[in-house]
């Protein structure tokens, strides 16, 4: 196994333990690390045209998993860290997203996310004297999922199979399956009915 291999799956065991990261721990340090070869990745997919099969390829690298060729993607995108992306089958995502996913995003089958949209998995800590320091927290999006254009998710959220999540709206607790859910913050306005439900 490789450094980096081992390097990572330390990565995703403290991001998986609800533990802080203090703004000048190595994982503090590796967190600007991963960030400088984001930049890199992203600023190669975003400067010229790509390819569906290309940009498959290169959000394969920039997540560090092998994307399946379903996906498709309309850049510019952004990430500060990218290793903890992992995406479904037949995900789309549109333009101009930003995803901060060191806490982890996990898109299922079939998701669609709209333009501008931003996902977010870390808060600083409220002491002052430790404001810097970060808690991370997973975003979890279920299958069929249609988030709407220049909507923001907080940290720990979790959005259930089926749902629709409104343009501009901020999710700022979970939202459950089928809902249609609009708002800042984001609130259940309607569910979808049974035989407008389709899984699989």
């Amino acid at each position: 196994m490789n450094k980096n291999k081992i390097e990572l799956e330390k990565f995703y065991k403290y991001m998986s333990e609800d533990r802080i990261v203090e703004a000048e721990s190595d994982m503090g340090l590796a967190f600007h690390e991963m960030a400088q070869e984001a930049l890199k990745i992203t600023t190669e997919l975003n400067n010229k045209y790509h390819s569906p099969e290309e940009i498959v390829k290169i959000f394969s690298k920039l997540t560090g998993k092998n994307v399946d060729n379903s996906f498709r993607m309309f850049p510019p995108f952004y990430t500060d860290c990218g290793k903890n992306i992992t995406v479904g089958k037949n995900v789309f995502i549109n333009s101009c997203c930003k995803f901060q996913d060191q806490g982890g995003i996990f898109i299922d089958d079939g998701c669609l996310i709209g333009h501008n949209v931003i996902i977010t998995t870390l808060n600083h800590l409220t002491q002052p004297s430790k404001r810097h320091s970060m808690q991370p927290k997973p975003v979890n999006i279920g299958k069929n999922v249609w988030i709407g254009s220049n909507v923001t998710i907080v940290p720990g959220v979790t959005i259930g199979e089926n749902a629709i999540i409104g343009a501009g709206s901020t999710v700022v607790s979970d939202i459950p399956e089928n809902a249609i859910a609009v708002g800042c913050p984001c609130k259940v306005i309607k569910y979808i009915q049974d035989d407008e439900v389709e899984n699989g």
